[in-house]
């Protein structure tokens, strides 16, 4: 179901990528698609459960390792912007594959990916919906618990170990931070967080939902990784992207419903 195909980035980096299409696909019928997006440390792999149900609801579903993940070429670091930077590099290529409808984009991504959609959507827009799973609400937060857990001071030597980060990265964590996207994201976005996510608190996606201009918090019985908790909202799921492409999912929800 899964075609592979390579992405030449920006940044001269080469992602793996692979497609899967519905079988009505075809130049004269494009279809929509979803692009996913894994976390830090992941591979496109671990999104695999999303594609046979969007693929049998009518929409197309694109998986990819960002650099210095998976099958993707190694780089010196990787950052919440270039993970951002592999997703353009990945919707500018699928605009040249005439069986996908670019018109017609949702994003998924999962904890840093799921930060990199939103920071790509509210930059750049042109997306129709938005599903954010385990998104942290600011890059700050998440250093300074890392700080905590390895038992840095805060002050000094974490405060310098922050702007340090910063200054590679060459963004400011305070222009990247999930929260602040939120005002410039137009389309509908769900945020989907675990209930015992020890790793990204639930509170941090109440801050997400609190900033939001449109969309929904669903909270699921799971942890950070969400990938068994997400079993039973498949249908969920497959709704809102459909409804927000524009595709009629009601046979593929009616067939799920008498399985």
């Amino acid at each position: 179901m899964l075609r592979a195909f390579q992405v030449q980035g920006a940044r001269g980096q080469q992602l793996a990528a692979w497609l899967a299409l519905p079988p009505a696909a075809c130049a004269a019928r494009p279809a929509p698609v979803v692009v996913a997006l894994h976390g830090w440390g992941a591979n496109g792999s671990t999104l695999q459960r999303i594609v046979e149900p969007l693929v049998h609801a009518g929409m197309a579903v694109v998986l990819f390792d960002a650099a210095n993940h998976g099958d993707s070429s190694a780089e010196a670091f990787s950052s919440l912007p270039r993970f951002a930077e592999d997703l353009a590099a990945v919707l500018n290529t699928l605009r040249q594959v005439p069986s996908i409808d670019s018109r017609r984009v949702a994003l998924l991504g999962h904890s840093v990916g799921a930060a990199a959609v939103l920071l790509h959507t509210a930059r750049h827009g042109g997306v129709r919906a938005v599903v954010s799973l385990s998104a942290f609400a600011h890059p700050r937060d998440v250093m300074q618990r890392w700080l905590q857990e390895h038992h840095i001071p805060q002050r000094w030597p974490g405060l310098a170990i922050l702007a340090h980060v910063q200054e590679v990265i060459g963004e400011r964590f305070d222009d990247i931070a999930p929260e602040h996207q939120m005002a410039c994201i137009h389309c509908p976005v769900l945020l989907v967080h675990g209930e015992h996510d020890q790793v990204v608190p639930l509170l941090d996606a109440h801050r997400l939902h609190s900033a939001l201009r449109c969309g929904d918090l669903l909270v699921v019985k799971g942890d950070h990784d969400l990938r068994c908790a997400l079993a039973p909202y498949t249908d969920h799921l497959v709704r809102f992207f459909g409804t927000h492409l524009g595709t009629s999912t009601l046979e593929y929800l009616q067939v799920a419903e008498s399985a």
